[in-house]
């Protein structure tokens, strides 16, 4: 209950922060995480890093960007 909580909240305040002023800024949590969060993607580990490398061909891809970029700061 707790974990399903703190995903809200979480999901809550990306809406309310990245997502203000996009085709997203009122929809669902779950179409957020249907077009936002599940992407195929692979991750590359090294001794330092970890890699994820997103799918070039991902339709919401510009869309991302900005979310993460309002994450960032």
């Amino acid at each position: 209950m707790l974990l399903s909580g703190a995903t809200y909240v979480l999901m809550e305040t990306m809406r309310r922060v990245a997502l203000e002023g996009t085709q997203l800024a009122r929809a669902q949590v779950g179409t957020i995480r249907l077009k936002l969060l599940k992407i195929g993607a692979v991750i590359v580990r090294s001794t330092r890093r970890i890699r994820v490398m997103l799918s070039s061909a991902f339709p919401y891809q510009e869309l991302f960007e900005q979310v993460e970029l309002a994450l960032r700061t």
